[in-house]
């Protein structure tokens, strides 16, 4: 990727497409003049206001949470700021993904860029020279409700301004302080508001969810083309595809996956068209009604996540326009947290289909080898694949219980609902990598359970799926080393794109 691409932020709305392309990229960003003005504006409204004595705003001239009744004098509004972002400072559990971590700075770049949150332009112009420079702060799976924002999270990641904590640098985990003198910066001095400003918002739990709805987008694909070819490889019959059947139900994810998966296998000589049974299995048969189902609650769970990438999430917003200051909840993280559990629920559900379909080529149906291997018992072939598949399939179903149904009362009573997001985007988090686990092991059976139909041909969109992968994972005559299948398994579906 060229080095000197710019992405210029501008007020307008981010698609997925374009978020997902600037988070793939090495790019660097820079802000729209647009974006610059209108933070200016805001921030000299807010000055404005905070310089009449008499008049009293939620975490600028006062306390925070239960204490927002405690007024803080004007001498004291920089060591406030200062204070919330290292008290809050207290994250726990495995640093997150570095990945995740640029993601959580974009947004807040983002966020910050709409100018509704009252923040000096020079603030977000130093996150911005964090980003482009890769000084990625060190944030922790655990602490954040969801609500309030992703408090500890983005103190972390506010602290790091101010030379506390770490940073990743270039792949390397080097002090804030380290990376204060890199970038030839001084410790940032947080203006009124400021502080809370990082600290308030969704971005934590919105990073985990777009990661997730840009990946759950290319696996379903990917899960869509690997049912094919096991459809093709288990020779079922086409009938289940037909149009017609879709047509008089009216699910659209069901159609439109049905459409896929005739596309794919036209031209197959394999279709069985009821040569071993009248009607296949409902892991082969039902593919467009499972897949279908999952299809549409991606497309639900991608829609709230694309809003949520354009939204202003802190509080209280600054409307220098409307000449007001509005204490909210745009923090509550609610709608992240419901997306993130059904999108985790519909990305089990591939994986848990999938699985079914590694189990059903071992049986010794359908004239294939009994674990798809020769010489079986002397070999045990597959066997043990499919009990990888199905451990990872039943975790999955248990990280698919909601963290959103749950609440915990917090700050002395303030703050009574919360939305657990933050734990509905790390659990999603690891069903996505169990389900890429879980079609990399579909891959390598029904590749094996291809390669028997010697002589007789898929359709060209298949054929050339297979010749890929087996540049990759070789067919097994005998036993062998099986990490070595599932490691080069996996990093088809990691690289894979349609």
């Amino acid at each position: 990727m060229n080095q000197n691409l710019q992405h210029i932020l501008t007020l307008e709305p981010l698609t997925l497409a374009q978020i997902g392309k600037i988070v793939s990229s090495n790019n660097k960003i820079v802000l729209g003049q647009d974006c610059i003005d209108r933070v200016t504006v805001n921030r000299n409204y807010l000055e404005a206001k905070i310089s009449q004595d008499n008049k009293t705003i939620y975490g600028i001239n006062t306390g925070f949470g239960s204490l927002c009744d405690t007024i803080i004098p004007q001498q004291g509004l920089e060591e406030l700021q200062r204070n919330l972002v290292l008290s809050h400072s207290c994250g726990t559990g495995p640093a997150i993904p570095q990945q995740i971590a640029k993601i959580v700075l974009l947004l807040k770049i983002k966020n910050l860029s709409l100018g509704c949150s009252g923040v000096r332009i020079s603030l977000v112009e130093r996150l911005v020279n964090m980003y482009n420079e890769d000084m990625i702060p060190e944030l922790f799976e655990m602490g954040s409700l969801g609500a309030s924002g992703d408090l500890a999270p983005l103190a972390h990641l506010a602290a790091t301004m101010l030379g506390e904590g770490y940073v990743n640098h270039k792949g390397n985990k080097i002090s804030a302080k380290e990376a204060l003198e890199i970038l030839g910066e001084e410790p940032f001095i947080l203006g009124a508001k400021e502080g809370l400003a990082l600290l308030n918002g969704t971005q934590f739990s919105t990073a985990y969810a777009l990661y997730s709805v840009l990946e759950a987008n290319r696996l379903l694909s990917l899960a869509n083309h690997t049912a094919a070819m096991s459809m093709d490889a288990f020779m079922c019959s086409l009938d289940p595809l037909d149009e017609d059947i879709h047509r008089v139900r009216n699910q659209r994810g069901q159609i439109a996956v049905a459409a896929e998966i005739r596309g794919l296998l036209v031209g197959s000589q394999l279709a069985g068209h009821g040569r071993y049974s009248v009607q296949d299995p409902y892991s082969f048969r039902c593919v467009p009604q499972v897949h279908g189902a999952s299809h549409d609650a991606i497309a639900y769970a991608s829609d709230i996540v694309e809003r949520e990438i354009n939204a202003v999430t802190d509080n209280p917003n600054i409307f220098d326009r409307e000449d007001k200051i509005l204490s909210g909840g745009n923090f509550h993280a609610q709608p992240i947290a419901l997306a993130l559990d059904f999108l985790a629920i519909a990305l089990s559900e591939l994986g848990s289909i999938s699985e079914r379909r590694t189990y059903v080529f071992l049986g010794a149906n359908r004239e294939l080898p009994s674990f798809l291997i020769a010489d079986a018992g002397l070999n045990s072939g597959m066997m043990i694949l499919q009990y990888t598949a199905a451990s990872i399939a039943s975790q999955n179903k248990q990280l698919c219980t909601p963290a959103s149904v749950d609440s915990i009362i917090s700050c002395n009573g303030q703050e009574d609902h919360v939305s657990m997001a933050a734990n509905a985007g790390t659990k999603c988090y690891r069903v996505v990598q169990n389900l890429k686990s879980l079609i990399a092991i579909e891959l390598i059976l029904s590749a094996q359970a291809k390669d028997f139909r010697k002589g007789v041909t898929s359709g060209s969109v298949v054929e050339s799926m297979h010749a890929s992968f087996r540049s990759t994972v070789p067919f097994i005559k005998s036993d062998m080393y099986s990490k070595d299948l599932i490691v080069g398994a996996e990093a088809f579906v990691e690289k894979w794109n349609a």
